[in-house]
């Protein structure tokens, strides 16, 4: 029994050091595959019978070790859709059966990988190297993610429709230190006869155009000025203007008791014609200070509204001293037509649109999906996983959140796989493995000794 259990011993050494060359050659050629964890080896003996005073030989087994937990290099790429999660984690993909563009069916099961080599295909799908679409967060109308339900991140918003001007935003300082005007109009015409300061801004209408609005200020008096605010090619065109006087260091409208406005900061905005605007009472220190007009571009009334900082702050329109009419910020948030020019995902998983017009729009956000025991997950082709039973549920959480990794922008997880340390198991497997062949040989020739007994 003895020499029969040592050749069976042997042979289940043979077996066990093949597959751990077999897991040796596996992970030598996936060296360069992105994603890839490497497969290790643990052996586990299985006894016959073993007691203190008898020990039979038994044999070995060879199991897979996985290391789905091991961290592989990060290293940085030229595609700005490739991703790569530094820590814990796995991406959520999905498997097409078939189809194209809206027709794409896509398999029930959720599958999972490391391997973040992302990029758009012919329907704008984020696909990886594998095939494997990418999942994620869909955006709501209010800007966040439904963490309700994963779906295929697709890319279908080639076009920023042009959004028309609703808002003109001024910070200037209208200088102390001139002289007012010789006569300030009381009645239409508003407009008095000296050469105004003035600003120019393009605005955006309803379909896009681009239109010029023009802001044009007089001193009338120690602490007023008047604003005339002039649309060009606007059809409304109000016979007396569109004409507003702001007033600078004098008493807020919050009482009771007023409160006094710092010296230089806007007071009170009266409203004179085809205007409206943020007059008391009644009106609070800090409160919005602002004017509204309309404007017709042929497409029907256009409401802008001219914010003008707030009363009794110095954060947008001042009276200070100096001599010229100085500029802060004079801007608007109308947009033309804008057509797709690019694709970035951002460190905390929102895939970004990018248009030529300079808007962008969140369309997904990728989430990073961890697990007990990353493991016991089950392999499959293409550097995916399935979920088991011993893997745990599923925790579908944002990047760098509830211990899972952070996203790596532009850049690739490469494989973990150790070529000097493979070369090292393959020496130690060849060498076991040639030892095996000479106990089987031994055994082999005692067992043909012992049956020469008979002769």
């Amino acid at each position: 029994m003895s020499l029969l259990g040592s050749m069976t011993t042997a042979i289940s050494g043979l077996t066990a050091q093949a597959r751990a060359l077999g897991h040796v050659s596996d992970n030598v050629a996936n060296s360069q595959t992105t994603g890839f964890k490497r497969v290790d080896t643990n052996f586990t003996s299985w006894l016959t019978r073993s007691t203190n005073r008898l020990h039979m030989p038994g044999s070995v087994e060879a199991r897979p070790d996985y290391t789905n937990t091991v961290q592989g290099t990060v290293e940085q790429t030229e595609n700005p859709l490739a991703m790569a999660i530094a820590g814990q984690g796995f991406f959520s993909v999905a498997q097409a059966r078939g189809g194209t563009g809206d027709d794409v069916l896509f398999d029930d099961r959720r599958f999972y990988t490391r391997a973040g080599d992302f990029a758009m295909d012919r329907d704008g799908y984020m696909v990886n190297g594998a095939g494997y679409y990418l999942e994620g967060w869909q955006m709501l109308p209010n800007g966040e993610p439904d963490r309700t339900a994963l779906n295929p991140i697709r890319i279908s918003e080639l076009v920023y429709n042009p959004q028309p001007t609703t808002r003109i935003d001024l910070a200037a300082n209208l200088p102390y230190n001139v002289p007012s005007v010789v006569a300030a109009p009381a009645a239409a015409p508003w407009a008095p006869t000296e050469a105004p300061v003035s600003s120019v801004i393009q605005i955006f209408d309803d379909l896009g155009n681009q239109q010029q609005v023009t802001l044009d200020w007089w001193r009338l008096d120690t602490d007023t000025w008047r604003l005339r605010i002039t649309p060009a090619g606007d059809t409304e065109n109000p016979p007396d203007g569109r004409f507003a006087d702001i007033e600078f260091g004098g008493q807020i409208a919050a009482g009771p008791p007023p409160i006094d406005a710092p010296a230089g900061t806007i007071s009170a905005i009266t409203a004179l014609a085809a205007t409206t605007g943020t007059v008391p009472p009644p009106i609070a220190a800090g409160d919005a200070a602002s004017l509204s007009f309309t404007a017709d571009y042929g497409f029907g009334q256009q409401t802008l509204n001219l914010r003008l900082g707030g009363f009794g702050q110095p954060t947008g329109l001042t009276n200070f001293s100096g001599t010229e009419y100085s500029v802060r910020d004079l801007s608007q948030d109308g947009v033309p037509l804008g057509a797709y020019s690019g694709l970035t995902v951002r460190e905390n998983g929102d895939v970004a649109v990018n248009y030529d017009n300079g808007q962008t729009r969140i369309v997904a956000r990728v989430p990073v999906v961890a697990f007990n025991d990353p493991d016991k997950l089950q392999r499959l082709d293409g550097q995916a996983f399935l979920r088991t039973v011993e893997s745990g549920e599923a925790r579908v959480t944002d990047a760098s959140s509830n211990g899972v990794g952070k996203l790596v922008t532009g850049s690739i997880e490469r494989s973990n796989v150790d070529i000097a340390a493979e070369f090292s198991k393959l020496i130690l497997a060849q060498r076991a493995y040639t030892s095996n062949t000479r106990i089987v040989t031994a055994s082999d020739e005692m067992l043909q000794d012992t049956i020469n007994m008979k002769r």
